[in-house]
């Protein structure tokens, strides 16, 4: 008995064409080739934009009216100029707390380790809101090592280890310097209407640094030891 012819598939398999070589040199372009031929999506970084970057968005040492805050630009131009200084003179504390935590030595070794580590963190939550209040007025926030260098009124203390008592002695300079200023400058905000910065100035960093002089003034106390009767 004859076998009947085997029944073709009705649905036949369609030929892909070959992509061409331009197609190719596209899809290289543009991504990643697949074995298929097919590029596959790639995202790649566009390096060195610094060597021929367009004009800055905005020039330090400027106001700008971004944020509707009741201030005019006298007022905002002359709270950000102050910020800017207490701001370089508080980068400049809190490193210096970190410098004498690292390299303190003698008997109080230990307290003052821990106490210079605790206010380096409180300065450091002080950085932040200081330069916060400068961007909310319009204004550009000093940040580099080098900017602050050049701008803060902290003496610079040598690279060498020193003595405890001459490490607080060196805090203490640099904690009166910045409540100083901020007398002047809560008083010129208030004057100007920017109680926003007066608030900062006042209830951020001046209580701040008055409740940390006291902590560290305290360890160069001279206390004659007495017999108790």
């Amino acid at each position: 008995m004859a076998k009947a012819p085997a029944k073709k598939d009705s649905a036949a398999p369609v030929a892909t064409p070959k992509p061409s070589a331009a197609s190719k040199k596209a899809a290289s372009s543009n991504g990643q080739a697949s074995s298929n031929g097919h590029a596959t999506p790639s995202v790649q970084p566009v390096l060195n934009q610094q060597f021929d970057a367009p004009a800055p968005l905005q020039k330090y040492g400027t106001v700008s009216q971004r944020l509707p805050i009741g201030l005019d630009t006298k007022a905002r131009q002359q709270s950000v100029n102050n910020l800017n200084q207490l701001l370089a003179d508080t980068i400049t504390l809190r490193d210096l707390y970190k410098k004498h935590h690292w390299q303190v030595v003698g008997p109080t070794f230990y307290q003052l380790h821990l106490l210079y580590d605790k206010h380096y963190e409180e300065q450091s939550g002080l950085v932040d809101t200081i330069a916060e209040r400068i961007q909310i007025l319009g204004g550009v926030a000093v940040a580099m090592a080098h900017d602050v260098a050049e701008l803060t009124s902290i003496p610079r203390p040598p690279r060498d280890r020193e003595e405890a008592p001459v490490q607080v002695s060196r805090l203490l300079e640099a904690h009166q310097i910045i409540l100083k200023n901020c007398h002047d400058y809560a008083k010129q905000a208030d004057e100007s209407g920017d109680d926003g910065t007066n608030d900062v100035v006042v209830s951020d960093v001046m209580r701040t640094n008055e409740l940390q002089v006291w902590f560290v003034s305290e360890h160069v106390v001279d206390s004659p030891l007495v017999r108790a009767e």
